[in-house]
């Protein structure tokens, strides 16, 4: 009985040996693939001005901060309230700008991402097709860097041409 399964067991294990395996990290490519690269310019182009901005009302904020604490004891009671009531209503808008844009850039960036991650999807899928994978893994814990595709896809996806299969 056990050598019955022994032998069921052997040609699916030849059969698997046959097969063409990849592995691709997909991080790498969302980092270092032109595409990633022209779509992080792209978001530094968009979002630059309000960051710039808030980096504008930080610097404000650090100043009316550093008055309060200087002269604020030579300030009269009404002064120094009043001063630290606007420093109170500029420091929430602050923190509600930059809320604001964190919300907004990180819904930008999975966007853009997103379509870098669909184009390396379409490349990986035409080299499996093309080179005759079996099956190409996303991550792995572990992959011997003979099987890694990766610098493959971000070729093509830089529009380079492939080197050829191993």
């Amino acid at each position: 009985m056990l050598a019955a399964g022994a032998l069921l067991a052997a040609p699916a294990g030849v059969a698997l040996a046959q097969g063409k395996i990849g592995v691709v990290q997909i991080e790498r490519i969302v980092r270092d693939s032109a595409p990633a690269l022209r779509a992080q310019k792209k978001l530094e182009a968009e979002f630059g001005k309000r960051e710039a901005e808030l980096n504008k009302m930080a610097d404000q904020l650090k100043r009316m901060q550093d008055e309060l604490e200087k002269d604020g004891v030579t300030m009269s009671e009404s002064q120094r309230r009043a001063r630290e009531r606007d420093f109170g209503e500029l420091q929430r808008d602050f923190q509600k700008r930059q809320r604001d844009y964190r919300e907004d850039v990180n819904q930008r960036r999975n966007e853009e991402l997103s379509q870098v991650v669909e184009q390396a999807n379409r490349i990986i899928r035409q080299i499996a097709e093309q080179e005759k994978y079996d099956i190409i893994f996303q991550e792995a814990a572990y992959a011997n860097p003979r099987i890694d595709i990766t610098d493959k896809v971000i070729k093509a996806m830089d529009g380079k041409p492939p080197a050829p299969a191993k």
